[in-house]
């Protein structure tokens, strides 16, 4: 029996695609391993958001071949998309797909296999344009399921490589997706993630919208907790953040991204929106939800950010309510158009700012952490220990621990938060 190792970078889209990917394996004569373990194939799903991810990709290639000299690999997703040939280049690598082959990644295998190219040195290449849409969840992980419902985007953000490797914003009906999520709901799972590159967009080419969506899926029974990933505050409406208050299904979770946080850098990053509407959906949520989380996406360093916006970007998030931001340091992407902008920010400036924002980022989760101290909530417990710990997460994305008990796995449970340890988690 064949080993075969997934590794995935990047967003909870690409998990979800390697889970789809990875079980028609399972099926057929293949036995899956850890990426850590020596295996006879192993696979990366890629990211090109950052040069950081693409490196660590080349990384994970250098460390399979480490573990087996004699190992195929192939390169999958969205580095692949962009750039074929440079991965073509990398020595040991024998498939790469872009993001709409790797769903055919099977089928490659096991011509790999059979020995059915012409020249054993040959790399298998197929990067077609994306332009339809295959639907995925995730199974790795029995507490939760990371379900694509969207894929691509029509932003074309100045800094943004994301849909040239991932097309334009597609997604299937309204009742296709609630089948699937149908199929999510007779598994094990309690809670579903619901992702792709702009959910906010679902629907739209089927004259269907998100809210339409929502709707349907809070009617499914067996899905305990939804949550949502990140959306376009130009996207997220009154009407789905009061849906989400009024919902018990729908986690008080809300990832927005804001990237800037000055109107002038935010419309060199051509986004379609202002700091005004941003801080409003804030307040909207805020006000409905005073417990909810909020986390915020953050570029720094952008050409467009001198000194002074940067300081005014810094106040803004200090006094805006959101829980915590995820912090990214601008990274040069060919074939944008921020890559041609004046006043490129020092690569040492940029780590200095991307240091400033992150402790920033770390003074207001714990703020947020203690602003929950002395409340219960209802904790979805998961499977792994960690020196003797099990975790889990609160409705708003307060994370817990407590002694590690098999019989709780996978089970929701009502705590009251009192004890927060060293590392910042509440112990129960």
């Amino acid at each position: 029996m064949k080993k075969i190792a997934f590794q995935t970078l990047g967003c909870k889209l690409n998990f979800s695609e390697t889970s789809s990917i990875s079980r028609q394996f399972g099926k057929d004569g293949f036995k899956q391993v850890s990426f850590s373990e020596p295996a006879d194939i192993y696979v990366i799903n890629s990211c090109s958001v950052t040069k950081n991810a693409e490196k660590r990709c080349k990384t994970l290639i250098r460390q399979a071949l480490k573990k087996n000299p004699e190992a195929h690999v192939a390169v999958i997703g969205c580095f692949s998309q962009l750039n074929p040939e440079e991965i073509r280049t990398i020595p040991g690598v024998d498939i790469v797909l872009g993001n709409s082959d790797k769903f055919n990644l099977f089928e490659h295998i096991k011509n790999l296999e059979a020995g059915s190219r012409s020249n054993g040195k040959d790399i298998d290449i197929a990067v077609q344009e994306p332009d339809s849409f295959v639907p995925s969840f995730s199974m790795d992980d029995r507490t939760r399921s990371f379900f694509k419902i969207q894929d691509g985007c029509d932003y074309f953000c100045s800094y943004c490589t994301i849909p040239m490797a991932r097309g334009r914003s597609r997604s299937n009906t309204i009742a296709q997706t609630i089948e699937m999520a149908t199929r999510i709901a007779q598994t094990n799972m309690k809670e579903v993630v619901l992702s792709g590159v702009n959910i906010g967009d679902f629907g739209k080419e089927h004259g269907e919208d998100f809210l339409g969506f929502l709707k349907e899926l809070i009617k499914i029974e067996g899905l305990e907790r939804i949550r949502i990933s990140s959306v376009e505050p130009d996207l997220l409406s009154d009407e789905i953040i009061e849906l989400v208050a009024a919902n018990h299904k729908l986690m008080p979770h809300f990832h927005i991204p804001l990237q800037a946080g000055t109107d002038e850098v935010l419309k060199a990053m051509a986004r379609r929106y202002d700091t005004a509407l941003f801080a409003s959906r804030v307040k909207k949520i805020k006000s409905l939800m005073p417990h909810a989380c909020i986390a915020a996406d953050l570029i720094v360093g952008f050409p467009a950010e001198t000194d002074e916006l940067f300081r005014q970007s810094y106040e803004f998030i200090r006094k805006l309510d959101v829980s915590y931001v995820h912090v990214f340091t601008y990274s040069e992407r060919e074939n944008t158009r921020a890559i041609k902008y004046d006043k490129q920010i020092p690569t040492g400036e940029r780590i200095q700012r991307s240091k400033i924002m992150q402790q920033l980022s770390s003074h207001k989760k714990d703020a947020f952490y203690r602003e929950n101290k002395g409340h219960s909530s209802q904790v979805l417990w998961e499977k792994d220990n960690v020196k003797g710990y099990m975790h889990g997460f609160t409705e708003n994305y307060i994370k817990v621990k407590r002694l590690y008990n098999p019989a709780k796995i996978n089970t929701i449970e009502k705590v009251q938060l009192n004890h927060l340890d060293e590392d910042g988690v509440y112990l129960v």
